[in-house]
């Protein structure tokens, strides 16, 4: 089977590709061109049939992912079904399942099943299922996991190929050294077998899997910051330009790819992130986690992420990976996956504002008429927690009358600033 981008090149356009390209207000040669140039992605296993893809990247809107999943401490299927149906319905445009406990074969055939979402994974982590140490990890056994995943109908995955044995003199320089689980898991390979990253290693065995699944990559940040102290360090950006090179790799193979980014970083230093990024990487989509903006929000790190996220989609990124309030702490609960996920949406939508793209335009001013007008049935529909909206509404409905469409909330009551200029 073929890959999207050989089929476009040889002008066979799919019918999603027409969808995207209404569904985002662009012009269908102009997402194609995109596509072709690895400006954008559209993660779709080409096994997987029923599902409407989406398009990441330059043009599109900022995009969405939670991650969900499973742990040797909290092993439960039917919970992370249903925080995949709470993500989902709270307008992720993407999952991501990091589990490393259970049945997971059976557990992602559910979501593709069940979901018109694309589907990640990261490898590494079921390919260290049932070993006693990262220290036994073969290549064989990853490439035999690879596979196994893109047979599942998994749309895109995480590889942490970028990791290189040079990297870690200067990973020992850092506060808090490696805080990627893949990444940390290369890095005591490496350490052991005194050899170069297997992944890099046979990165072309990788992209034969990728291609003959059209699987998308997305290029791990291993060594993301997990500190503001860390954040753009010499290890961050060394292995940027590895990444770099794996993007060339995967253009030149046909397969398209994305490049994951932190992490940790203060404000001031998001914009070169993205920046370095862009050009390093040929202009591909910049999948970001956060970035957190601090580090002592626990709890709180939702918003943390949502200020970074923001910012770092202001400057060009185009998918976000939702934090939820339980980073650093736990498992997510559900009520954590949704506030992750729109707190997400929150960056997103403002993101998306600053760009200039017409819905979200055309969204701000309905919901800004719709309170000059008391409309508040209009104002729900325009929100982006419609639930939330619904229990925090209180009208004061014994200062102005019956009429809803005329009744302020209970701020200002009879003193409300808009009824007065009315």
């Amino acid at each position: 089977m073929t890959t999207l981008i050989d089929e476009l090149k040889q002008k066979n356009i799919p019918s999603f590709i027409h969808k995207i390209a209404q569904d985002e207000g662009i012009g269908v040669q102009e997402l194609i061109k995109d596509i072709l140039d690895g400006y954008a992605v559209v993660p779709r296993n080409n096994r997987r049939n029923g599902f409407d893809p989406i398009a990441i990247g330059r043009g599109t809107r900022i995009k969405i992912n939670a991650n969900i999943g499973t742990s040797p401490h909290r092993c439960n299927l039917s919970e992370e079904m249903d925080k995949t149906q709470a993500a989902v319905e709270s307008g992720a445009d993407a999952v991501m399942d990091l589990s490393i406990a259970g049945n997971i074969s059976q557990f992602r055939k559910n979501i593709t099943e069940k979901f018109n979402v694309p589907l990640g994974t990261v490898p590494i982590y079921e390919a260290m299922i049932g070993l006693e140490s990262p220290e036994q990890l073969t290549i064989g056994h990853f490439l035999n996991i690879l596979e196994k995943q893109a047979t599942e109908k998994v749309d895109f995955m995480t590889i942490h190929a970028g990791v290189r044995k040079a990297h870690i003199p200067l990973v020992e320089k850092r506060v808090l050294g490696a805080v990627s689980r893949g990444g940390s898991v290369i890095i005591r390979w490496m350490r052991h077998h005194q050899k170069e990253n297997f992944l890099y290693e046979h990165f072309d065995d990788i992209l034969k899997i990728a291609a003959e699944y059209d699987i998308t990559m997305s290029l791990g940040d291993g060594l993301r910051p997990g500190c503001t102290a860390d954040a753009n360090d010499e290890a961050q950006f060394a292995e940027l330009e590895v990444l770099g090179e794996l993007v060339r790799r995967c253009k030149a193979a046909n397969v398209q790819v994305m490049v994951e980014g932190p992490g940790h970083v203060p404000l001031h230093l998001i914009e070169e992130n993205i920046i370095r990024e862009k050009a390093i990487c040929e202009g591909a989509p910049f999948y970001v986690l956060g970035p957190l903006v601090m580090d002592y929000a626990a709890g709180y790190d939702h918003i943390t992420g949502a200020i970074g996220g923001a910012l770092a989609a202001y400057y060009g990124a185009d998918f976000l990976c939702y934090v939820t309030p339980a980073e650093h702490l736990r498992l997510p609960t559900l009520e954590d996956v949704r506030e992750g996920v729109i707190a997400s949406k929150i960056a997103a939508a403002a993101a998306d504002l600053s760009r200039k793209r017409p819905a979200e335009i055309r969204r701000n001013l309905e919901m800004s008429a719709a309170r000059k007008n008391f409309d508040w049935e209009t104002q729900k529909k325009c929100c982006i927690d419609q639930n939330k909206f619904s229990k925090y509404l209180e009208k004061a409905d014994t200062c102005c009358g019956d009429d809803s469409k005329e009744t302020p909330c209970s701020m200002c009551g009879e003193w409300c600033a808009i009824k007065q200029s009315k």
